[in-house]
């Protein structure tokens, strides 16, 4: 993946008017990378449709690689507009590490630990990098681990865990002081393979959490209230492969939904499941959006500027992180003055200096931005600081006199495929240099 200079590794944008037609959002990208971890509870090979062909879902196939599973690409069904399945086959003897150069391109990665210890018994896994907007603790993973009969060391930047007595995990009561997704995903795998009931309170909410489970249920495990805050998972000692469609992606739903609001028009998102997007919808109505689900799918309209509104970032169902700098971006062109709160990072706010190299009036103080609306940003050289600020800053760019350039475009690619192309095709000038 090129860095910051290389010429490739930017997004041209240039305003164009309205955009019209249809697209698909594809499968979860934080769905997917979890169910490619999975596969290494279960001897055998794992099909799983729907992946999409991003970044993250590389390096994830690396991760697996490096734990000695077989992991390749299908060709598509012609006409069938959507990448083919991902095969993984998962051999009976397991390397049971991920290591550092790895992990180090994705946080995510962290995912293999609750799946290799259950399969092995030990696990080494380096500690997560990745995206770099503030501090995110590994403890989480490693109390509730812990409690299920997991010791462990950090030696050399690894995380060495250890399952007392080398035997199975073992049930346990696990209460997270924060609901991670994360953390619920890496213990929901554990806990499918361990011995005894497991009870995870206080546990994300996401639907790609409940994706997860229904993968695991398709692979033996007996699991009830995934999707609520109090997740039971009685395990099975033996587990089988699965197969399983990837939940279509939201966030990608969201930035596209997003573009109408910024660019006007009219677009269908073919594959946006609504009921995942309930608070975000309401949002985008307040603003002045026409959201309707239909045969086709998610259609949504707008014509002239949208409204400012006041957004807070809250677990899920609230209006997620991953969604707020399309809303700020949507802000930066809004009719009045829009106060955007985020309550779960610190430091999610550092694309807004590159917002206002193209003229968007945005102060910050602490968790919050506000944000007044102009006519018209004006095109400049950008640079993505992170995958979802990088997706917005291409948005801005649709409404942005002159030419927009947004460079470190990698970060993009890590959760979007083809996005120039997608944006192209709904009419957008959108160029990948």
């Amino acid at each position: 993946m090129g860095h910051g200079g290389s010429d490739a590794d930017r997004f041209v944008v240039r305003p164009r008017g309205p955009l019209s037609g249809a697209v698909r959002a594809g499968g979860a990208k934080n769905s997917a990378l979890k169910l490619m971890a999975a596969c290494l509870l279960a001897e055998g090979r794992h099909v799983l449709a729907g992946v999409p062909r991003i970044a993250d879902v590389e390096i994830m196939a690396d991760v697996l690689r490096a734990t000695g599973a077989a992991v390749s690409r299908l060709d598509p069904a012609p006409g069938a507009g959507e990448p083919g399945d991902l095969v993984v086959d998962v051999p009976a003897t397991l390397h049971p590490e991920a290591p550092y150069e790895l992990v180090e391109k994705m946080r995510a990665s962290i995912v293999v630990l609750g799946p290799l210890l259950a399969r092995c018994g030990r696990a080494r896994v380096s500690m997560p990098g990745g995206d770099d907007f503030g501090h995110r603790p590994i403890d989480m993973h490693l109390s509730g681990l812990g409690a299920m009969g997991v010791t462990f060391d950090t030696v050399h930047g690894y995380v060495e865990g250890t399952v007392e007595g080398g035997g199975p995990l073992v049930g346990a009561h696990v209460v997270l002081e924060y609901p991670s997704h994360t953390v619920t995903d890496n213990l929901l795998m554990a806990a499918a393979r361990s011995k005894g009931t497991t009870v995870i309170d206080n546990a994300a909410r996401e639907p790609e959490v409940r994706d997860l489970a229904d993968a695991l249920r398709s692979m033996g495990a007996t699991i009830r209230g995934a999707g609520t805050s109090t997740i039971e998972v009685e395990g099975a000692g033996e587990l089988r492969p699965m197969r399983h469609r990837v939940v279509a992606d939201r966030v990608v739903a969201a930035t596209f939904l997003a573009a109408v609001g910024i660019a006007g028009g009219e677009v269908v998102v073919t594959d946006a499941r609504v009921e995942h997007m309930d608070m975000l919808l309401r949002k985008l109505r307040d603003m002045g959006l026409e959201v309707e689900h239909g045969p086709g799918g998610l259609r949504a309209a707008s014509t002239g500027r949208v409204r400012s509104v006041d957004v807070s970032t809250l677990p899920y169902p609230g209006v997620a992180t991953d969604y707020k700098p399309f809303l700020v971006a949507m802000l930066t062109v809004a009719d009045g003055v829009g106060i955007v709160t985020e309550n779960l990072f610190s430091g999610r706010f550092r694309y807004v200096d590159e917002l206002r190299r193209m003229g968007a009036d945005i102060r910050t103080e602490g968790h919050h931005a506000v944000v007044r609306g102009v006519e018209r940003l004006s095109g400049a050289p950008v640079r993505a600081t992170d995958l979802r600020a990088g997706a917005a800053l291409v948005l801005a760019g649709l409404a942005a006199d002159g030419e927009t350039v947004v460079a470190d475009a990698h970060h993009v690619d890590r959760g979007y495929d083809d996005f120039a192309g997608k944006l192209r095709s709904l009419g957008a000038d959108v160029r990948r240099a």
